[in-house]
């Protein structure tokens, strides 16, 4: 078992990819002609080899270590995992990756509650001011700065997936329970991004000013006794949100390029503060039902869709040949039952509502320059960053060998983006996740007022719904326990919340009345009923699969 934040030298390859055409085992990839087929383009032939064979680049592994091939996107934000055995934290062809993902997760016995959801949110706006690298806890804050990407998730079934069983769509008889580990699956996360620190091929941002938003379903190559594929490991399928919704590039792991990390002119873009509603459901396409994920802008009159079938190019994989196979994915649950969860993840995760952290450390220098190229697109990058919140330096740390990719305020990547709005570095390289809790997740930087001030304004999440009804319960669930070196994550010993660094802080969940409404806030609000802040997150033991997680409670219907 090798030590957290082990170097991570793979992901860090030059990507050498191409959209004109590509050739996939016997087959040819032709790059779409037309908006119709834009993100799909044709497979001209079908491989000989069954199942269509990998390219040299692609999405085989979402955290780069794939021994057959260079990842195209070297910043992906991936499903955590754990080890179904030992039960402890998951290594990636020996490298820890690591994950912080505070959730709530909904509740219910309904039928129907695991595979047919809807949100309402206000997006949060960030203060008018740039940002400042100046005093850990009081400096402005972006969103950027603070999570690379709000997600909503859900249960998919795939039996390509660990644990490598028959799916059933939408049945809780998919569940783990006695000996039985569940059947295959995969987790979806319609991933938001923020503005404010682009381009997204090796950044967060789509662009300066607009937030978007993709989907990503991961799926693992893991047997049930935990023997893995370290081949094709963790592969995703990514399609941004379209107006037309045909994504941009090719999305499945075996032949995803540069075009499907690159927003076009179909890609949904959201101001901050717009209203969205967010639906997620198993829509009806030619010849059966696939996954739907919806956003639409009450605030623009705008809507951008991502539909996961075969038809689109979504392709399962092969867990022993890493060929892909197109596929309709679909949710795995009917109800969202407290035992209907992933079975291969850290904690109780299925209809949740998250925030990613710790991936950004704000810098007022960086050291340590490189370059990374993606097909046509060749960054210049540095490993580390010096200021007020990296006061030691990483260089030769056992928790984070660097800070890398780090980029330098006014950077715009060769001309292709906005300026870059703060010096900073996103974690991703080698530490993956920010492992020693000095960066701005971790200090009282998050929204503390339903209106930007220093920090950005909170999101304004209403209660989902399900078939027109509200879930009745609720449960506080974070990953964080696994980045923690000295963490059991089987019997608690040695996990605290807060983490241990030096801002003592860790964000929260609020239910407070805004408008009339009640409404879920993220960050340091104070507002509302804030279940004890970061005590909401309960604690680690025999029973938390791994995870900080409190019990499950009823969804307060007042606030």
């Amino acid at each position: 078992m090798s030590r957290l934040g082990a170097i991570r030298s793979t992901r860090t390859a030059i990507l050498a990819v191409t959209t004109a055409g590509l050739l996939v085992g016997t087959s040819l990839w032709t790059a779409p002609s037309s908006a119709a087929a834009r993100g799909g383009g044709v497979l001209s032939t079908a491989s000989a080899t069954g199942g269509v064979r990998p390219n040299a680049y692609g999405e085989l592994d979402c955290n780069g270590f794939s021994t057959i091939q260079h990842i195209v996107k070297p910043t992906m934000l991936c499903a955590d995992v754990r080890n179904t055995v030992t039960q402890t934290r998951f290594y990636d062809n020996g490298w820890y990756i690591g994950h912080d993902e505070p959730s709530i997760r909904f509740v219910s016995n309904q039928p129907g509650t695991s595979d047919n959801v809807t949100y309402d949110e206000t997006l949060g706006t960030d203060p008018a001011a740039a940002p400042t690298v100046s005093h850990p806890g009081d400096d402005i804050t972006h969103y950027f700065e603070l999570s690379p990407a709000p997600w909503f998730s859900m249960d998919i079934c795939d039996p390509n997936s660990t644990p490598l069983l028959p799916c059933t769509p939408e049945s809780d008889a998919n569940a783990p329970h006695g000996l039985y580990p569940g059947g295959g699956s995969a987790f979806l996360e319609l991933q938001f991004y923020p503005p404010g620190f682009a381009p997204f091929q090796d950044s967060v941002s789509c662009d300066g000013t607009h937030w978007c938003a993709a989907l990503n379903i991961d799926s693992l190559a893991c047997t049930a006794s935990f023997t893995c594929n370290n081949r094709c490991t963790e592969p995703v399928n990514f399609s941004f949100l379209e107006t037309d919704g045909v994504p941009p590039g090719p999305p499945s792991p075996q032949l995803a390029d540069l075009a499907t990390f690159t927003p076009d002119s179909h890609t949904l873009l959201m101001n901050p503060g717009d209203h969205l509603v967010v639906h997620i459901y198993d829509a009806k396409v030619k010849g059966g039902s696939a996954l739907e994920t919806r956003v639409t802008d009450q605030t623009t009159g705008q809507s951008g869709y991502a539909i996961a079938s075969g038809a689109n190019g979504f392709m399962n994989t092969n867990p022993l040949t890493c060929a892909g196979t197109p596929f309709d994915f679909q949710p795995e649950y009917s109800s969202a039952k407290p035992g209907d969860i992933i079975p291969w993840g850290p904690g109780a995760y299925d209809i949740n509502t998250e925030f990613e952290i710790g991936h950004f450390e704000a810098c007022t220098r960086i050291t340590g320059q490189k370059t990374i190229t993606e097909g046509t697109f060749t960054d210049t990058y540095y490993d580390y960053c010096h200021g007020p919140y990296e006061t030691k330096g990483d260089a030769g740390s056992s928790l984070e060998p660097n800070d890398a990719p780090c980029y330098p305020a006014g950077d715009t990547h060769g001309g292709i983006s906005a300026p870059d709005l703060v010096t900073g570095c996103l974690v991703e390289f080698k530490a993956i996740g920010d492992l020693d809790y000095d960066g701005s997740p971790y200090w009282a930087d998050w929204p503390d007022s339903t209106t930007p001030d220093a920090f950005p304004s909170s999101f304004l999440q209403h209660q989902p719904t399900s078939g027109g009804g509200t879930y009745p319960d609720i449960q506080f669930v974070t990953d964080m326990s696994a980045t923690e070196n000295h963490c059991n994550t089987v019997t608690g010993k040695g996990c605290v919340m807060p983490p241990p660094g030096p801002g003592h802080f860790y964000p929260y969940w609020t239910l407070a009345k805004v408008g009339n409404t009640c409404v879920w806030e993220f960050g340091n609000m104070r507002n509302g009923n804030d279940f004890g802040g970061f005590r909401e997150y309960g604690s680690v033991g025999p029973n938390t699969i791994g995870a900080f997680q409190g019990p499950v409670r009823r969804n307060p219907t007042s606030c």
